[in-house]
């Protein structure tokens, strides 16, 4: 996030729906990655949060009214537009989107949307008869064939009571919408990206499972980096505490056979394949089909091994495909994940230590080496898991686009 969203220019328009509160999130988060955020409020939406706001969050000064004194002579809108890397409008009324449309420059924001050429981006935000009427529909279909974004809405309960769609995207979904309109690097377009991501449980009765420390961070990091190089995404996810990207088609499973039918069935019309998931290894051989009670004595489980997906995938992959495995390893790092990526048939290796308090589930960091047929990429360093992700799509792109 921080590497994409820093010195970028962004000028946040918040319109008139009950929404805006929403804005405000989104400005905080913005500012925290390091963007430049230029807060443009329409009067309607000066009713509903106030502009000191977003200058105590933004620390610019919001603009208003379009004639109104300018401390600053380089805020106006011809200046900002031309300026700007992206123009995101949250929340966007039925209203906004009418003038867009139209072109109709009545105020400053809109005014400066008919001057910019930078992305713009809209998170709609209005009642559902509202949303779904003719015109609406009409004014963003016409958007979109100029080039305009859209994220959202969602369907739910709305401020007015009824429920819809029309409610105004999350802010952390609006700013995961705004990684490819602001991502340099296009060197994934027309990619397909298979990624498995998450641990998983396998069943001992009904109640109880056996299941591992992994909390999809790394598939997350994974798949947003793939979704702002332009790719397609498919994440096979096991249950993680992580919420995955909104743009990624995300399968849900639970167990590893569950996880391993959901890669083998999509693995052919990959381009890239990353096993990042902590896989079970091994599984309960008779999963009991009622809950086992206290006091029967002792519980002897046999474990029998799962399917090693990675390593299916990697002996049936077609030519051009890239197949990329994550070692997890307490000991011995680059010796051990070296023997799997013979024995797996894979592209490369992230070999990555687990178990301690900076590196492996859970953390924000991996103590990681890379491993391909000529060897180790360099030592063992400590990563963030975006500069793993950035990494590692470097080596894919470049393979795929060989």
């Amino acid at each position: 996030m921080k590497r994409i969203f820093s010195t970028r220019e962004i000028v946040l328009g918040v319109t008139g729906s009950i929404a805006a509160y929403k804005a405000c999130e989104i400005a905080s988060r913005l500012v925290e990655y390091g963007a430049s955020v230029t807060p443009v409020l329409t009067k309607s939406a000066t009713e509903l949060v106030g502009p000191a706001t977003f200058e105590a969050i933004t620390g610019h000064r919001a603009v208003i009214d379009m004639f109104e004194p300018l401390q600053n002579p380089e805020v106006e809108h011809i200046a900002v537009a031309t300026r700007a890397d992206l123009f995101l409008i949250a929340p966007a009324t039925a209203n906004i989107l009418a003038k867009a449309a139209h072109g109709i420059a009545d105020d400053w924001l809109s005014t400066t949307l008919l001057a910019t050429r930078a992305p713009i981006l809209f998170a709609p935000a209005m009642n559902t008869n509202m949303y779904t009427h003719p015109a609406t529909q009409a004014n963003i279909e016409t958007l979109r064939e100029r080039g305009g974004h859209f994220v959202g809405p969602d369907s739910g309960r709305l401020a007015c009571g009824t429920t819809g769609p029309g409610r105004m995207s999350d802010p952390h979904v609006v700013i995961e919408a705004m990684l490819p309109l602001l991502c340099q690097r296009k060197d994934l377009v027309g990619k397909h990206i298979l990624i498995t991501s998450g641990g998983n449980r396998e069943p001992i009765d009904p109640v109880r499972f056996i299941g591992n420390r992994s909390s999809g961070k790394m598939g997350r990091a994974l798949a947003l980096e793939a979704l702002a190089r332009g790719a397609c995404v498919t994440v096979v996810s096991g249950p993680s505490e992580t919420p995955l990207p909104h743009a990624a088609e995300v399968i849900r499973v639970e167990t590893a056979a569950q996880m391993a039918e959901a890669v083998l069935a999509r693995s052919a019309d990959a381009d890239a394949i990353i096993g990042a998931a902590a896989v079970a290894d091994y599984r309960a051989a008779n999963a009991a089909g009622q809950k086992r009670k206290r006091g029967t004595g002792p519980v002897t489980l046999e474990l029998v091994e799962n399917k090693d997906i990675i390593a299916a995938v990697g002996k049936t992959k077609r030519d051009g495909q890239f197949v990329v495995a994550f070692a997890a390893e307490t000991t011995d790092l680059a010796e051990n994940a070296s023997a799997k990526l013979t024995k797996k048939e894979v592209d490369l290796v992230v070999a990555n230590e687990v178990g301690a308090p900076d590196s492996g589930f859970g953390a924000e960091t991996l103590r990681t080496v890379f491993i391909d047929a000529q060897g180790p990429s360099g030592t063992v360093e400590l990563l963030t898991k975006e500069t793993v992700a950035e990494r590692l799509f470097d080596r894919v792109a470049q393979a795929l686009n060989a």
